[in-house]
Parts: structure tokens; sequence; C-alpha cells
């Protein structure tokens, strides 16, 4: 690839840069993630507080604040020469405010197809197209086994607690559920409604999944979900395997199956 050249983000925004970039901030813990197992790490300048994989490596960036809430200054002293963030996960004004000064490239995921299509554009960004290339592969690779819930199993995913916070449709969370076959209660609602324990009754999910992020459920909260909801299977998972969609995606696979097994023993 010869610079300069010009990329278009996953939200239609153009951006163009002089030469293979070397200075890099993330805003997205995921993408924070993909970008070193693509090889990037001397590259990578700074990233949000919520960035924690891979741990020993983050500790070593300079921290911009939180994916809502940039601190411009410490990415001005940074002088980054691209910035990766997301539609969903970092706030309008705060983006706008960045791509007045850099080029800043957005991703905006909904499917795994779109998840794909992420890793191989950031590749292309950062002169890392095939390690992207393996990466992408070995994802659909691991998603093309994945064997789905037998029957309909009606399930209600919560993120949050006090208000109770649900997963609706227009969202990564929601594609997954869909892999899984487990059939989403509130999907005909958009993105992540507040859900009343009346609701909650009267939708009557025979599976509820408590997310352990970005509200950490454990087990101590399934009496108040058993209370509601007595003929439910409520479990906790790993929120990072439903929502992250970064390099993560090669390990989810294999988790899933273990939840979508684990439910079907726990229904019969």
């Amino acid at each position: 690839m010869r610079f300069p050249y010009t990329f278009t983000d996953q939200m239609g925004h153009s951006i163009t840069l002089p030469q293979l970039p070397q200075r890099i901030v993330s805003l997205v813990p995921s993408q924070t993630e993909l970008l070193f197992d693509l090889g990037l790490e001397d590259r990578i300048v700074g990233l949000t507080k919520f960035c924690i994989h891979p741990k020993e490596k983050v500790k070593q960036k300079t921290i911009i604040g939180g994916t809502k809430n940039f601190k411009q200054e410490v990415i001005d002293e940074l002088q980054p020469d691209l910035i990766i963030g997301n539609k969903e996960e970092n706030y309008e004004e705060g983006i706008a405010q960045l791509q007045g000064k850099y080029p800043v490239w957005m991703s905006d995921i909904y499917t795994l197809e779109d998840s794909l299509q992420m890793i191989n554009q950031l590749g292309q960004l950062t002169g890392t197209e095939a390690k992207a290339e393996e990466l992408t592969q070995g994802i659909a690779a691991g998603f093309g086994q994945l064997q789905p819930f037998q029957t309909t199993i009606p399930t209600a995913y919560f993120i949050w607690r006090g208000p109770y916070m649900a997963v609706g449709s227009d969202n990564f969370i929601d594609h997954m559920l869909q892999r899984c076959g487990f059939s989403n209660i509130f999907a005909d609602q958009s993105r992540y409604p507040e859900v009343s324990p009346e609701q909650l009754q009267a939708a009557a999910p025979k599976l509820i999944l408590l997310s352990s992020e970005p509200y950490p459920f454990q087990e101590k909260h399934f009496a108040e979900f058993r209370e509601m909801c007595p003929e439910a299977v409520i479990k906790v998972v790993d929120g990072e395997m439903f929502s992250w969609y970064g390099s993560r995606l090669l390990k989810a696979p294999e988790y899933l199956q273990c939840v979508i097994k684990e439910v079907g023993e726990e229904s019969n």
C-alpha cells in the first residue's frame, strides 16, 4: 500500500494518512486488545482506563480517561497520528473534537461480519494485513463450528441493575444471542431498554443471563431474579465473550458452546 492513502471507516468517514501510523490511541477496550494482537504494541501510545487486556502490556501505556470522557489535553500531549474509536462506546461530542485535530477511524459493530470487516480494515490501516487475515479466518472457523441451542428458548440478557437494563435489538450482544440459538425476549425494543420487574414477569423468560460487565452480576443476585421468574434458568456469563468484538472472538465460540451445553443440561 502506498501512502498517502485515504481510508473510509464503518461510519462512512474518510481519513487520509500521510504514512503508516506510528502513534496510535485506542478509545475502545476490545479494539485495544486487537491492536496488541496485531503486533502493534510499540505503536500504541494511549488507551482508556477500561482497556484491561492484555493485562501486563496495557499498564505500560498512557491512560487518556474513559470511553465516554476523554482527557483531550492528555491526547494532545501524545500527538497521535491515528485514533481508533467506536460509535456506540464513545461519545459524539468528544469524537467530533478529536476529528478536528487528528485522523479518527470509527467502527460501527452490530454483527460478526461487521467485526471481521473491522479487523481486516484495521490491518490495512496499520500495515498488519497478514495478521488480521489470520485472526479473521480463525474467528470465522470457530463460529462456523458453533452448535446453537436446539430449541428456541426465550432469553433475557441483563447488563445493569438499579435500574434493570436488558439487551434489546440493534447491538452486538443480541447478534451473539442469536448465534447461540437464544431468543431475545426484548428484541422488539431497541438498544438497552430499562425493564421493570413487572415487565420481566410478563415476558416470562425461560433463561436469564446476567452479564459480568458492565454491572458485575454475581450469584448473589440470583434470588431477586428467581423471585420474579421462578421457572427460569439463571446464569452469570462472561460479558466479554458476548460483547467484545475484537480478537477475543477467537476464544468466544468455545466459551459460548459451554454456555449452550450448560443451559441444555439445566433446562431438562
